[in-house]
């Protein structure tokens, strides 16, 4: 993995915002962590959750997260100690890496309404869109998010330590490029998580799929540079990364016909030559229904949850 590439982005991606911002908030090294209300459940999906809405995590208003917590819990009044605080699944949302939001009902309805009332967190979060960045700096946000969600997990009863990454279609390229190279996360302040679920992406081998026939999205999303690809593609930035990858759980639909299967597997099996740990988790669903069915009762959210469970004791407590 070119880390000095990325590096280059995504300080190319701060320069633009700092343009994009006022002189006065661009003095500020973050916006102030001022959560809307804690309201009700945005549904009957969610009755058992309250909802901090648009918790900023950096300058751009995209740059927004939800946090559900427990109907019952009180956000901010009993900071939790370390390792006494509930787990956190962060979710990052899909939609071609140029569309989508963190608040659709696909993204988090089933899961909140599923894990929050176990006892999780779930934090979905909101990140710049292709055309006004590039993924690198796509990932950038997510990173910064996932930081900036860590620091203050406490103040929301949750476990800085205890964070599974997850994401959809393009959140979960993203999730992926990250999980595959930590130390990505790590240059925006991120501390270790537990694992990560990939929701069904097709672009976990860039260079492969650019070489291949695809859909012209990709080229808008990917460009032409074969080091940019490179740079892009969580089964490269493996190979860039010294230590084994955090575990992995990679979901795929059997119905699809791009190979994301395939992809899922390549992944895997590079991440199992680093000595880690990944699964290939594949579904005889569509690609929309994975994301919007998982939380819903079912073998495929059990499965799910079996990898959730075996990241992490509390975890798996609370999913029993």
């Amino acid at each position: 993995m070119h880390l000095a590439f990325w590096l280059r982005a995504t300080a190319a991606a701060t320069a633009l915002v700092a343009l994009a911002v006022p002189v006065a908030l661009a003095q500020d090294e973050a916006p102030p962590l001022r959560p809307g209300p804690a309201g009700r459940a945005v549904d009957g999906a969610t009755a058992g959750a309250r909802r901090l809405s648009d918790v900023p995590y950096g300058l751009d208003l995209r740059h927004r997260m939800d946090v559900y917590v427990p109907a019952g819990a009180m956000p901010g009044a009993v900071p939790q100690p370390p390792g006494r605080g509930a787990p956190v699944v962060f979710m990052v949302h899909g939609g071609a890496w140029s569309l989508g939001d963190k608040a659709h009902g696909r993204v988090v309805h089933a899961k909140v309404g599923r894990w929050v009332p176990r006892g999780l967190v779930v934090i979905s979060v909101n990140y710049r869109l292709v055309p006004a960045v590039n993924v690198l700096q796509q990932a950038h946000d997510v990173a910064t998010a996932l930081a900036t969600a860590q620091r203050h997990a406490a103040q929301w009863g949750a476990d800085a330590s205890r964070f599974i990454l997850m994401g959809h279609s393009a959140g979960a390229h993203l999730v992926a490029l990250l999980n595959a190279h930590p130390a990505l996360a790590h240059t925006a302040g991120a501390r270790p998580w537990l694992g990560a679920v990939a929701l069904d992406s097709a672009a976990l081998d860039v260079p492969r799929v650019m070489a291949a026939r695809h859909p012209p999205l990709y080229d808008r999303v990917f460009g032409d540079d074969p080091a940019f690809w490179r740079a892009a593609s969580p089964n490269h930035a493996v190979q860039g990364n010294p230590a084994p990858a955090p575990p992995f759980l990679l979901v795929c639909s059997t119905r699809r016909t791009d190979g994301a299967c395939a992809q899922a597997q390549a992944l895997a099996d590079r991440v199992h030559a680093q000595g880690g740990r990944a699964e290939v988790l594949p579904q005889p669903l569509s690609h929309g229904d994975i994301n919007a069915r998982l939380g819903e009762e079912g073998d495929y959210t059990r499965a799910v949850e079996r990898f959730m469970a075996s990241l992490d004791p509390e975890v798996a407590r609370l999913l029993r």
